[in-house]
C-alpha cells in the first residue's frame, strides 16, 4: 500500500463518492466539450486537493454536501488554470498525457478553461455558496498575480528571496490554502478555524514548491527526470537565488549569463547546476522548506489526535519526502 493510499484512509468512502460529483459538475449538453471534459477526468493525477478539502473538513466535523460541492469548486478551478497555463508554457503533456490544446488546438483549449471557470461560479452561486466561492475565487486572483509577477521579474533575471516566496505563495501555496480553507468552511468552522487551516495550506504549499523546485538540480533515479528544466526555461528558484546571492561578483556575472544567453545548451545548463550544488544551494532550500513544514506542524498540533489528524501528519512529511 503506497503513502497515499495511507493518507486517503479515513476519506476512502467521501473520495470514492466525490469521483461521480466532480464528473457531473463538469458535464455539458455540446458533445465536443463533454468528449473533452471526460478526458480530463480520466487522467487525473493524485488528488490531492479534494484530499486536503475533504481532512480539512473532517478534522471539523462530518463532511457535508457543501465539502463535495467544495471539492468540484477547487478541482474545477484547478483544471482551467492548467488548461490554460499548457497554452501559456506551450505545453504538449501533462504528466504524461496529451495536453488539451496539443489534441484540440489552443482555440479549443482557452474556451475549456474558460467554460471550466464559469462553472465554478454558477455551481457556487446556484447552491448559494458564497463563503466557498470567496475562497477560491481570491485563490485565482492569486495565482494569475503570481504569474504574472514571475513573467515581469523573469525578464531581467533580478528575483530576490522575498520576491521568489511572494511568487510562490501566490501560484502555489494561495491553491492549497484555498482546499485546507474551504474543507473547514464547508463544515461549519468558525472564522479563526478556517483562517488557521488557510495558513495550515499556505505553510504546506510554500514547503511543496521549494520541493517541486529542488527536483531541478537533483537527479533522481527514482523517476529518471532530467536536472536544469527551469534553468532552460530561465526561472529563477530558491537554490540558484541563494547560490547568486553568495557568489563572488564576477561569478554571478558568469551564471547570469549562462542562463541567459545559453539556457538551450546542456552543457552550459549542466554548468549553472553543478555551481548551484556546490554553492549551497540546495542545503538552504532544504532548511527553508523544513521551516515551513515545521510551521506547518506546528498548526496541526492544536487538534486532538484523530486518524484524520495522522493523515495530515502524514502528508506534510510526503510532501517534503516525495521522489516527483
Amino acid at each position: 500500500m503506497s503513502i497515499i493510499d495511507d493518507i486517503k484512509k479515513p476519506i476512502a468512502e467521501e473520495m470514492k463518492a466525490f469521483e461521480p460529483k466532480f464528473k457531473a459538475s463538469m458535464s455539458s449538453r455540446v458533445a465536443l466539450l463533454d468528449r473533452i471534459t471526460q478526458y480530463i477526468v480520466k487522467r487525473k493525477g493524485k488528488q490531492l486537493r479534494p484530499m486536503l478539502v475533504f481532512l480539512s473538513a473532517k478534522l471539523h466535523g462530518e463532511v457535508t454536501e457543501s465539502t463535495y460541492l467544495g471539492a468540484s469548486l477547487i478541482e474545477l478551478m484547478h483544471t482551467a488554470t492548467l488548461v490554460h497555463d499548457d497554452v501559456v508554457d506551450d505545453a504538449n503533456q501533462r504528466r504524461g498525457f496529451w495536453s488539451i490544446n496539443a489534441l484540440w488546438k489552443n482555440k479549443i483549449a482557452i474556451l475549456v478553461g474558460d467554460y471550466l471557470l464559469s462553472k465554478v461560479l454558477l455551481l457556487a452561486v446556484d447552491n448559494k455558496e458564497y463563503d466557498l466561492l470567496q475562497i477560491v475565487s481570491t485563490s485565482v486572483k492569486e495565482m494569475s498575480e503570481g504569474e504574472l509577477l514571475q513573467i515581469e521579474k523573469a525578464r531581467k533575471l533580478d528575483i530576490t528571496e522575498d520576491i521568489y516566496f511572494e511568487i510562490i505563495r501566490q501560484k502555489t501555496a494561495s491553491l492549497i490554502a484555498s482546499c485546507c480553507g474551504v474543507g473547514a468552511s464547508s463544515v461549519g468552522a468558525t472564522q479563526e478555524e478556517v483562517t488557521q487551516m488557510h495558513q495550515f495550506g499556505e505553510w504546506l504549499g510554500l514547503a511543496f514548491q521549494i520541493k517541486d523546485d529542488l527536483f531541478d538540480f537533483q537527479a533522481s533515479k527514482a523517476i529518471g527526470k532530467p536536472t536544469g528544466i527551469d534553468i532552460k526555461e530561465q526561472k529563477m528558484t530558491l537554490p540558484l537565488i541563494y547560490a547568486l546571492q553568495v557568489a563572488k561578483p564576477s561569478e554571478k556575472r558568469r551564471i547570469i549569463h549562462l542562463i541567459k544567453r545559453h539556457h538551450n545548451n546542456p552543457k552550459k545548463v549542466q554548468e549553472v547546476v553543478n555551481f548551484v550544488n556546490t554553492s549551497g544551494g540546495i542545503e538552504y532550500a532544504e532548511s527553508k522548506m523544513s521551516d515551513f513544514q515545521a510551521k506547518a506542524l506546528e498548526v496541526l498540533t492544536k487538534f486532538k489526535n484523530s486518524p484524520t489528524k495522522e493523515s495530515l501528519l502524514l502528508l506534510v512529511d510526503y510532501v517534503i519526502h516525495r521522489t516527483k
